[in-house]
């Protein structure tokens, strides 16, 4: 039984050794600093620790499905952009976390509303929503933005990021990095087809957080689409509309004294 005044830490890794061991020894270290830290998801905790990767977060958000407590990432694993702090870093952690020399950086996520013949499916992103066709077969999308007609769509796919995920899937295609601090939707083609019979956008179209994407897959020889969300992937065989737009879910993810989002680019890709 635990006491209500107890302060409650989830913490959760990869199933990597190294990441394993990070998690033991810092439980072990909470415990030892008064705090409680639980075998099993408590949703009565103040923070939520993710030891690992940036994939590791990701699943860890989703797992949860996007708990309204803070996250504070551990990096294990090879870019960690979510990640604010390294295995040897874990006393510093406890020490400044409980003096609150601290900050919560507010990170918007995206919807997607897909309806799939008679039924609607709702998903959630912190990067992105792809939308490409069935064993890498080109796709044609009509898509506007809000009520204007924009493009017939062909080529791999689109993708749908937040300013968060803008440093993702969206950057390897070309896209602009965003900073975190605007409210802004970015569409980024996948391979699109420029041709006497398609003319598709070449680069990324950014929108404000008030505008919505409508996509309308036109069926050919496949009517399967897949709606990859955060890396995860989802089926769907009769999709006639999809519907993206910011959600209002936030994950706040906790920064401390003197992260800076720029230099933290700097560090990761220059």
């Amino acid at each position: 039984m635990v006491k209500k005044e107890t302060r409650i830490i989830n913490v959760f890794s990869n199933e990597d050794a190294y990441s394993k061991k990070t998690e033991d020894l810092l439980r072990q270290k909470l415990q030892k600093s008064g705090f409680y830290v639980p075998r099993e998801f408590s949703p009565e905790a103040e923070l939520i620790v993710s030891i690992g990767g940036d994939g590791s977060f990701l699943r860890t958000l989703h797992k949860y499905d996007f708990p309204d407590i803070p996250f504070l990432g551990i990096n294990t694993g090879h870019l960690g952009f979510f990640e604010e702090l390294y295995p040897d870093q874990l006393d510093q952690f406890i020490f400044m976390y409980k003096q609150g020399r601290y900050e919560i950086q507010n990170l918007k996520t995206v919807k997607a509303e897909v309806k799939d013949g008679d039924k609607i499916v709702e998903y959630k992103g912190l990067n992105e929503v792809v939308i490409i066709g069935d064993r890498t077969r080109t796709i044609h999308l009509n898509i506007s933005i809000g009520e204007s007609f924009i493009e017939r769509f062909s080529g791999d796919g689109i993708v749908v990021s937040t300013p968060a995920g803008s440093t993702a899937y969206n950057y390897s295609l070309g896209g602009s990095i965003v900073d975190p601090r605007l409210s802004i939707l970015q569409i980024t083609p996948i391979a699109p087809m420029n041709t006497t019979a398609y003319r598709s956008f070449t680069s990324s179209v950014v929108l404000p957080q008030e505008l919505y994407v409508r996509v309308n897959p036109e069926h050919q020889d496949s009517n399967t689409c897949m709606i990859v969300v955060d890396g995860m992937e989802h089926k769907h065989d009769d999709i006639k509309e999809i519907i993206l737009e910011f959600s209002d879910t936030i994950v706040k993810l906790m920064r401390f004294e003197n992260y800076d989002f720029w230099n933290k680019v700097k560090t990761k890709f220059l």
